[in-house]
């Protein structure tokens, strides 16, 4: 309960800094003498909530450009396709929220036809693209969380384009109808109520609800490892309800007791940057870190091959590594488990002998010695299996040596 009146608090300390009565003609102090009254809001010093909302909302709209680069650009490094295949998705919700960003500006400046026709269309629009893609992605995870498979990659973007369409498609209509009738009752093109610009959003209202539940059903399944992505959703989408809880109150009741249509713009303004910046940390940046990470039967077969899809110089390494345990390699000895007479470690009056001896062709060639020089229990130029003939040698020849060793003891 603590969090609803925290963003309430947060919503109406900007709006406290917003003057309740000022002059529309002369000029506020931080603004220039040619710029234009429509932009006054921009920097007038007296009304801090224009120039705070103007910074956030900038570097809002960068980071979501650097974190549209980051994305596209690590498609190549991602190699669970599953995840491969939800780039397109979370691409499309990016250009949603840098759309967010940039239309607080158009909050913030003063309106007329302009500001108040892409008002009305892009709130809804934009934040009708957030929210399929939210939709989207928790169906594809319910999917994941179950058979450990989602859909295609387009059947996913398909359907956050369809939804977002649809959302296209109502505010297209409601603009027009809006239009029509301001221009037939009046000359006042932005006298639209409260009321009617909330009820427009209906639909996105709905999405956002429709991807609350969309993402509780995945926490039982039995694939555990993309619990993190539905956790990201819960968090957004919870947050989001709560900021669209708090706005609506106050552009609904709020302003109409503190100052009146005066806070109209600051409320939509304010929860324009707070619903983007909560897509930013909660959902984009999280999901941005972990589109290049394994999933577990990746990691488990790179734990199992680890020279895996490496290049030329580990198969260098590895044909030097094979050459020089069976050329060079002239003695491996496996020394015996079992301690000495004298207890741990070993004697000087029982010496240890290897129980195997491995003789490769340059230490032949060292000793001057050949193939018909050596017992047949060491010559391994066999024809029917040469590594069993070559084993059962070494394993003749170590039982040769503890034999002699004994009977050197006995005597």
């Amino acid at each position: 309960m603590a969090t609803p009146w925290l963003l309430l608090m947060s919503v109406w300390l900007p709006l406290s800094l917003l003057p309740a009565c000022q002059a529309q003609g002369a000029r506020p102090s931080g603004c220039g003498t040619d710029l234009p009254s429509l932009y006054y809001n921009l920097c007038d010093l007296s009304a801090a909530w224009g120039i705070v909302l103007e910074a956030v909302a900038s570097f809002g709209a960068v980071t979501s450009f650097v974190l549209t680069i980051i994305l596209v650009a690590s498609l190549p490094f991602v190699q669970d396709p599953r995840k491969k295949s939800l780039v397109g998705t979370q691409a499309f919700f990016l250009l949603g929220t840098f759309g967010l960003f940039c239309l607080t500006f158009d909050f913030i400046v003063k309106q007329d036809f302009s500001t108040c026709a892409s008002r009305r269309f892009l709130f809804g629009v934009l934040f009708g693209i957030c929210f399929s893609c939210l939709v989207a992605h928790a169906l594809t995870l319910n999917f994941l969380a179950r058979r450990n498979h989602g859909l295609q990659g387009w059947v996913t973007f398909g359907v956050a384009l369809l939804l977002a369409l649809v959302e296209v498609i109502i505010n297209a209509e409601w603009l027009l109808i809006t239009l029509v009738r301001s221009s037939g009752l009046s000359q006042d093109r932005c006298g639209v109520a409260n009321e009617d610009f909330v009820m427009a959003l209906i639909f996105v209202m709905f999405l956002l609800l429709a991807a609350f539940a969309t993402a509780w059903p995945a926490l039982c399944g039995r694939y555990k490892h993309w619990r993190k992505h539905i956790v990201f959703i819960l968090l957004t989408t919870f947050l989001s309800m709560t900021i669209w809880v708090v706005w609506i109150i106050m552009y609904l009741y709020g302003n109409r007791q503190r100052g009146g249509q005066a806070w109209d713009d600051p409320t939509l303004a304010i929860a324009l940057v707070a619903n983007a910046c909560v897509f930013v940390f909660f959902y984009i940046i999280p999901e941005v870190s972990h589109v290049t990470r394994l999933g577990p039967e990746q990691a488990y077969e790179d734990n199992m091959y680890p020279t895996r899809g490496v290049g030329y110089e580990t198969i260098l390494k590895e044909q030097k590594s094979q050459s020089m345990f069976v050329e060079n390699k002239a003695f491996s000895m496996d020394e015996p488990s079992s301690a000495g007479p004298c207890g741990a470690g070993h004697s000087p009056f029982y010496p240890v002998y290897p129980s195997r001896i491995y003789l490769g062709d340059r230490e032949r060639q060292s000793a001057g010695l050949s193939a018909q020089h050596l017992p047949p229990a060491l010559n391994f130029r066999s024809k029917e299996n040469p590594r069993m003939e070559r084993r059962n040698a070494i394993i003749r020849a170590g039982q040769a040596q503890v034999q002699q060793v004994k009977q050197i003891g006995f005597q």
